[in-house]
């Protein structure tokens, strides 16, 4: 049995060890004792430094992050370059068959998320006569800081698992907002799969092998690609861009912040009480896919740009401040009497302080997905937000921006889903284990 190399979440990364652990190497380690003892001493370097789900900041994006711990990996492990992600339907109504998919698609994300293949087979496991036992496509390639993190979708508690008794009382289906152009097509799903990597070969690998994996069982319902993350979650990050050229998610929670953490995304003991203990230490993510009407954007003025967003485009200060992170002042006025800061931009109506102090952690992502046929670019957000309690926190603040959001007429949201994310693993355990215990 190959033997994994261990994450390097607590130290160097593989570039700074000076050891590129690449998964056609570790593919043959079983047969070299060379490779596994640089993979065990790449990890005997390891020190403290970050925590679960996360990469040390001296760690090369090449690195593998830790996939066991408290929290699953890919919430607050800082935004990687690139996402796959798919929302996938149960087509089996056998819950132990189902079980035993989310077993294997543990063991298969233990693997990846280390640098190896999907299974210990890899390319030739089975014979020449069988399919491969992984689809080869990133072979050779290092683990590219990888993370894998899976969640439940309303419809999965119907009644044909069992599981209806589980349902968390905060995993229910988005209300309409106004402004939506929902397509059902990129709505819902019992299951979705968020791969991120600093490789967008390997972020794709990783849902491929684990589609591959379900045939039978699961199917995909809608999927997305994205580049660019659209939002820092670290402080080791700048602040990206989005595809309207301005500075997005400023004022974003950050992973070095437990304490907002604990009170905005985790899920508590005291939250889920109907449901069991199963979500406790767990988070709800909501992901909504926003095109961005880039043509009439560009066409607009850049006061009205920066009026519509709130924010200096060149800095992404607040209006009226001059440096990104000054708190914005919602309270001055221009020579004509008017707010510095209009009352309907876009950060004034999604800050915290004028919503009751709800916050979420954004981890979106840039998409173009070619042409809508009559001129004009598919392209703009996918908007991915982990928090503790969808309707308390994601339902008002929504609503809030889709009545009088100055945003509104430059993008609309054609996709929307929300799913609740377990808690993350142990050694030896799977992911949703105690949810089907």
């Amino acid at each position: 049995m190959t033997r994994l190399p261990e994450p390097v979440s607590h130290g160097a990364g593989a570039r700074d060890a000076g050891v590129h652990v690449s998964r056609r190497r570790l593919l043959g380690a079983s047969t070299s004792a060379a490779v596994v003892a640089a993979a065990a001493g790449l990890a005997a370097g390891a020190t403290g430094g970050a925590g679960p789900g996360q990469a040390s900041p001296s760690a090369g994006p090449d690195a593998p992050i830790d996939f066991h711990g408290e929290h699953q990996a890919g919430i607050v492990t800082p935004a990687q370059d690139h996402l796959h992600f798919v929302a996938l339907d149960v087509v089996t109504t056998d819950r132990a068959e189902l079980a035993a998919l989310l077993r294997t698609w543990t063991r298969a994300a233990e693997r990846m998320t280390a640098g190896a293949e999907a299974a210990a087979g890899g390319l030739v496991g089975g014979g020449p006569h069988r399919p491969p036992e992984d689809t080869g496509e990133a072979y050779g390639l290092p683990a590219s800081g990888l993370t894998i993190t899976i969640g439940f979708g309303p419809l999965l508690f119907d009644d044909r698992f069992g599981l209806a008794s589980r349902k968390p009382a905060a995993l229910e289906e988005l209300p309409p907002f106004a402004g939506d152009q929902l397509d059902s097509r990129r709505c819902g799903g019992d299951l979705c799969i968020q791969a991120c990597a600093n490789d967008p070969q390997v972020a794709v690998h990783a849902v491929r092998n684990l589609v591959r994996l379900g045939v039978g069982v699961v199917a995909v319902r809608w999927s997305q690609l994205g580049f660019g993350r659209t939002s820092s979650t670290s402080t080791s990050h700048t602040t990206p861009r989005n595809l309207f050229g301005f500075k997005d998610g400023t004022s974003n929670l950050q992973a070095e912040d437990p304490e907002a953490l604990t009170r905005h995304v985790w899920v508590g003991r005291g939250d889920e009480a109907a449901s069991g203990s199963w979500m406790v230490g767990g988070s709800y993510l909501v992901a909504r896919r926003i095109r961005m009407h880039l043509e009439v954007w560009d066409r607009t003025s850049l006061q009205e740009q920066q009026e519509v967003i709130g924010r200096d485009k060149k800095e992404g200060a607040p209006l009226g401040r001059i440096r990104e992170h000054d708190p914005p002042d919602f309270a001055a006025k221009g020579p004509d009497g008017d707010p510095v800061v209009p009352a309907r931009s876009h950060v004034r109506l999604a800050h915290a302080s004028r919503l009751g102090g709800i916050r979420l952690l954004r981890r979106g992502y840039t998409f173009t997905d070619g042409t809508d046929g009559v001129g004009h670019l598919d392209a703009g957000l996918f908007f991915l937000a982990f928090m503790r309690h969808p309707g308390r926190q994601f339902v008002p603040m929504q609503r809030a921006l889709a009545g009088a959001d100055l945003l509104n007429e430059y993008v609309e949201h054609t996709g929307s889903a929300v799913f609740a994310c377990p808690p993350g693993t142990a050694p030896g355990r799977w992911w949703g284990e105690e949810l089907f215990a």
